[in-house]
């Protein structure tokens, strides 16, 4: 029967033996995609491709005086009593996106709901 330490240096030999054809194919499959024109896929850590990092950055405009809650109160100042569908409708917006500014409004105190209707607070 052989010796333990004979089978460990036999597996140890393997072992390197099949790392050495392992890094021999992973040049050749490199060199192989050098020649294709790609470079080997291998990127350090950071965010992964395609990632908002890599897109350029783009500025938000400034808000001018013309922002849909000062549209908003304007046309309830001009019509006492409107209806939020009406002045969505005025506005060509959804209902849905001008009550949330409607009640951004009735918390700055601009404007004040009674049932449907919207009046405007002086």
């Amino acid at each position: 029967m052989p010796s333990s330490s004979s089978v460990l240096d036999e597996a140890r030999d393997l072992v390197e033996k099949r790392l050495s054809e392992i890094e021999d194919e992973r040049q050749r499959l490199e060199r192989a995609l050098r020649e294709l024109g790609a470079s080997p896929a291998r990127r350090g850590p950071g965010r992964p491709r395609g990632s908002k990092a890599d897109k350029p950055v783009t500025r938000r405009r400034r808000r001018r005086s013309g922002t849909r809650a000062n549209q908003a109160v304007k046309l309830i100042a001009k019509e006492p009593g409107t209806t939020a569908k009406e002045i969505a409708k005025a506005m060509k917006i959804s209902p849905n996106y001008l009550y949330r500014v409607l009640g951004d409004l009735e918390k700055d105190k601009k404007v004040r709901k009674q049932g449907r209707q919207y009046f405007p607070v002086s």
